[in-house]
């Protein structure tokens, strides 16, 4: 179930890129812009995003984006300790660890966020 949870995040991701640099990116009915939505824990709140450089090298610090029910989910958003600005690792390779296999990229959330999808 989890493998099956990553791919789903793994493609989402994959789409949003191939989506925002195509000339035929629509608007969403909620939010803004056409890349994925994440959901905060902490914050109980959406954020949407766009993906600007897919994939960034594993150097440095990322925040875990985990694919949950309400699809990618993050426990730190904007403003609170823990946010690092959307510099995400989602982990492929289910051993929780940053290694070579996970995917690493850059998608800043888009502020302010909602409370629902």
């Amino acid at each position: 179930m989890k493998t099956l949870k990553i791919l789903s995040a793994v493609v989402l991701l994959g789409s949003a890129l191939v989506v925002n640099n195509t000339a035929f990116a629509k608007e969403r009915e909620t939010g803004r812009g056409t890349g994925p939505v994440v959901f905060v824990t902490s914050q109980g709140l959406y954020y949407d995003s766009i993906v600007v450089v897919d994939p960034l090298p594993a150097k440095g610090r990322f925040q875990q984006l985990i694919p949950g029910e309400n699809g990618l989910m993050t426990q730190y958003g904007p403003g609170e300790v823990g946010h690092l600005g959307g510099r995400w690792w989602i982990d492929l390779t289910g051993d929780d660890i940053m290694n070579d296999g996970d995917k690493f990229f850059l998608c800043p959330l888009l502020g302010p966020g909602r409370e629902t999808l």
